[in-house]
């Protein structure tokens, strides 16, 4: 906050109520600018930061001009730089981001730099969330189990957090089996007001997750970035953004009994996805907010990624202080957030009428309107009421393939394979259920719907209805309040009884870790083509995501998963359909065991308690023995280890030059996949298991390791040569080159051979061949997942032409020196009638300063086409970490202080 701040004259001083003083604040009100009352709550923020670092270099007046100037500057995409008060890591991106740390430092002590300038400047939090595979499930003990299976699993890459809390400084770790990290950051790590040496600001963050935007439901300004961003901000780089437009969502009204925060979500999932709101903030606000429990808000903000917008944001409020104080923070903590956000014009208040904001566009829903529902089978925002569940299904065996489609012969649909589950006699049909978990940050933050469903499990359970032993049930809370407060209330015993057992506190099924199905159900799925279902209650069901067999993944509540576990099957109507039968031979339909909003909100009452949250949160960053006895070695610069199938050294910065490389152009280059629309992540760089026949299977065996120690692609993204093997290798990719074929495989065009997209990307890359690949819209839909930016590049891939972007995709192959292009509007792969087995040249100029964010671009191919596509580095930042070859080389070559060209030097 130096001296060198021309905005030091508007700093003012927090005074307390009874005496002394809070510290002091840059004030937004002391600008004297009508304008600032009609800005949202998001843009204020925005505001605040850049009033707050501004030293005319990195943030400048006129950045602090064009955020106040939003309404005026949001339209015409003007860029602005951000720097967050904090970053958040979990584990599955925390090791790649301490890799690249570690990276950087060898390569400036290499470079003869100073290796202690990379270290994190900003506060870090690492949630080592103990990503369970859900190998142990229907067992007492299947917590205890397969956490002594993680620790093993993965002691190496724990080390390796382990060496970096104690290498790097300003890192809090929280480590294995506390928690998922979004549900830790809400009820634990947010501050929502920093105090730092005295001066107040409000939490903002960057996480290395897309879910980190679940922290805006408690008014904390989050979303999701690479984890190549996460460094740069880590280490004092203030990032470049679009200043966004705020779609203003205005809630009324109250939810009818029985609707759970999840309709009302999956609701607001779709109507944003059919907004459009990609790139921008939505801001909710309304009567209605003061009957959204903040529980409720989170699971709204939760999905952002889902609904496309950076973040879901949620004002501070009276609701947000009850959660803070319900939560365990202190009297004086709360009196001093509300103090100040009240002063600095950041705090809604409800009982004052609502001042008329400025948004962008503007949606309204009636909470009354919000209906019992599901979503999917493909797609988290394709919702399905659930009166129609039954009616949508059918429809989706007939219709062709497709997100709501299976094309299943008419004469198929009803077949009924019978197989023998150890001693029991058993039978599956196409939508018959085979894993149903109560999973993921999205829901289990959320007492509500916890305790719903452990009141459905006792009246299941009290009529004598069981789940059928075949179908995997799990349930994974996200902290250990919740545990608490299932016992508390009685519940758990419920639970277990229909084995939802607890199998670890962290992310299981929603990420690809379901873990095997036994042998006899995976059997009867593939030798008889079954359209197998899970029901989950998380954010996610992409295709190939949940479990390589269930062809059907369904979003539901946690008590709908319940339901559906007890039905055995998405082929039920509940209104008409009974769900099982009684001991006693009644028919028990869901309305019989669904519980009253009156019963939860009583139980929720009585059960859920401040010092629940104190005791846990107590000993947060106290581990396991494991844990704690791992040995690390002590060293500041990392000892890489040739042999680890874990870490490696990141290939980008072993030949690191002073001179950036400049942009690289792409001349002839071949067609590695042509891809449709909503390729997510998960296509790109799975993060769930590792198939036995796939490359990566095929390295890792080579180097001795045996198949039940493959352990997920998640868990090894700190090894490039495991990364790169997977990228691309999701068994449900769809590559129109190969012409109706499904699986990670691709034509070598100049061969025409069949290869994996590993193997063709190689052979280019040893041919000195350039690669791109063409895609359709929503291109990188899904988790902020940097490897699938970070394992193109390593294969060679240059650029990536497709018909819009999911933003933060387009960011990571930014970040990484891949080039982003879209086609103009109207325009795609099919109009223009390109087939993927042409060569393409991007006539980009050699001189980096010729180059402009959002410029026209002429893509040519070998066979005369000539089509115009816009450039998407999207600001300067972005094309001087083209220039460079990516974000890390950028950010080390700025350290060591090389001459870095005019454009690098104007934007850093």
């Amino acid at each position: 906050m130096g001296s060198r701040n021309p905005f030091a004259r508007i700093m003012k001083t927090l005074e307390k109520t009874g005496g002394g003083e809070f510290g002091k604040y840059y004030s937004l009100p002391s600008l004297n600018d009508t304008r600032i009352d009609r800005l949202p709550f998001s843009i204020r923020i925005l505001l605040e930061s850049a009033l707050r670092n501004c030293d005319e270099f990195q943030v400048t007046t006129k950045d602090v001009e064009n955020i106040l100037d939003w309404q005026n500057t949001s339209p015409r995409k003007v860029e602005i730089p951000f720097k967050p008060a904090r970053v958040l890591l979990q584990d599955f991106t925390g090791v790649p981001t301490i890799v690249d740390l570690a990276g950087m430092r060898n390569a400036m002590d290499k470079l003869g730099g100073d290796p202690s300038k990379i270290n994190p400047l900003v506060p870090v939090d690492l949630v080592i969330d103990h990503s369970v595979q859900v190998d142990v499930y229907k067992s007492e003990n299947a917590l205890q189990a397969n956490m002594e299976l993680e620790l093993e699993r993965n002691k190496e890459r724990y080390s390796f957090l382990k060496w970096g809390a104690n290498a790097f400084d300003n890192m809090l770790v929280v480590p294995p089996g506390a928690g998922i990290v979004h549900q830790v950051n809400l009820e634990y790590l947010a501050r929502v007001v920093f105090n730092t040496n005295g001066i107040l600001y409000p939490d903002t963050v960057f996480g290395t997750d897309s879910h980190t935007t679940m922290i805006d439901g408690l008014g904390v300004a989050g979303w999701g970035v690479g984890g190549i961003e996460a460094e740069a901000a880590m280490l004092g780089q203030a990032m470049s953004m679009v200043l966004p437009g705020v779609v203003g969502f205005e809630l009324s009204g109250g939810l009818k009994d029985g609707v759970t925060a999840t309709d009302l979500v999956l609701t607001v999932a779709k109507m944003l996805r059919q907004h459009g709101v990609v790139g921008n903030f939505v801001e909710f606000h309304g009567e209605g907010m003061s009957e959204i429990a903040l529980p409720d808000r989170a699971t709204i903000a939760n999905m952002s990624p889902e609904y496309g917008a950076t973040m879901g944001f949620f004002p501070v409020d009276h609701v947000t202080l009850q959660y803070l104080k319900l939560t365990g923070r202190s009297d004086e903590m709360i009196s001093m957030i509300e103090s100040y956000l009240r002063a600095n014009k950041l705090f809604m208040d409800y009982s004052q009428p609502e001042r008329e904001m400025v948004f962008s566009s503007h949606l309204k829903l009636d909470l009354q309107d919000v209906k019992p529902c599901v979503s999917g089978p493909k797609r988290p925002h394709d919702q399905v009421l659930l009166n129609e569940m039954k009616a949508d299904w059918h429809a989706c065996l007939d219709n062709k393939v497709g997100f709501k489609g299976y094309a299943i012969p008419k004469e198929d649909q009803s077949k009924i394979v019978k197989f023998q589950f150890g001693e029991i006699p058993a039978q599956l049909r196409h939508g018959d259920i085979v894993i149903a978990a109560i999973t993921s940050c999205t829901n289990t933050s959320n007492p509500t719907v916890m305790l719903q469903a452990g009141l459905l499990a006792k009246k299941a359970c009290d009529l004598g209805v069981e789940v059928k032993p075949w179908i995997k049930t799990s349930l994974g809370p996200g902290s250990k309040v919740v545990t608490k407060y299932l016992e508390k209330s009685g519940l758990l015993r419920y639970l277990k009884q229909l084995c939802f057992h607890i199998v670890g506190y962290g992310c299981t099924t929603c990420i690809g870790n379901s873990g095997d199905l036994d042998e006899s159900v995976a059997s009867a799925i593939t030798e008889n083509d079954i359209v197998a279902a899970a029901v989950l209650s998380g954010n996610r069901n992409f295709e190939g995501r949940i479990h390589p067999l269930t062809r059907a993944n369904y979003l539901a509540s946690p008590p709908l998963v319940v339901a559906y576990a007890l039905a055995g099957t998405v082929d039920i109507d509940f209104e008409t359909e009974p769900i099982a039968l009684s001991r006693d031979g009644m028919e028990i339909f869901l309305r019989d065991i669904w519980p009253s909003s009156e019963e939860v909100a009583d139980i929720v009452q009585s059960n859920v308690l401040p010092d629940m949250f104190k005791s846990v949160y107590e000993t947060i960053t106290e581990g396991q023995p494991t844990w704690n006895n791992l040995h690390v070695p002590s060293s500041r610069l990392y000892k890489w280890d040739a042999r680890s199938t874990y870490i490696h050294e990141p290939p980008n910065l072993k030949d690191i030059s002073m001179s950036p490389p400049g942009p690289c152009k792409v001349q002839d280059a071949y067609c590695l996949l042509t891809l449709g629309d909503s390729i997510t992540t998960d296509h790109i760089s799975p993060g769930g298991s590792i198939h036995k026949d796939s490359p990566a299977a095929k390295y890792l065996m080579e180097l001795g390791v045996d198949k039940r120690d493959f352990n997920s692609y998640g868990s090894r993204r700190g090894n490039d040569e495991v990364m790169v093997r997977g990228t691309f290798a999701n068994i449900r990719l769809v590559n129109k080159l190969l012409e109706g074929e499904v699986g990670p495989k691709t034509i070598h065009i100049p061969s025409g051979e069949k290869l994996s997209v590993f193997d063709a990307a190689m052979r280019y890359k040893g041919e000195g061949q350039d690669t791109i690949v063409l895609a359709g819209a929503e291109y990188g839909t899904g988790s902020a997942r940097d490897w699938a930016a970070k394992g193109p590049k390593l294969m060679g891939v240059k650029a990536v032409i497709a018909k819009s972007f999911e933003r933060i995709h387009r960011s990571n192959l930014a970040g990484m020196g891949i080039i982003p292009l879209c086609f103009s509007p109207g325009e795609d792969a099919e109009t223009l009638e390109l087939t993927g087995r042409e060569r393409y040249t991007i006539d980009l100029p050699k001189d980096i300063n010729k180059i402009t964010p959002g410029q026209e671009i002429i893509v040519k191919t070998d066979n005369r086409k000539s089509f115009k596509c816009t450039l998407r580095f999207d600001t300067e930042v972005e094309l001087a970490y083209f220039d460079h070859g990516d974000i890390l080389q950028y950010v080390i070559r700025s350290f060591i202080g090389s001459k870095t060209g005019e454009r690098a030097c104007k934007s850093n």
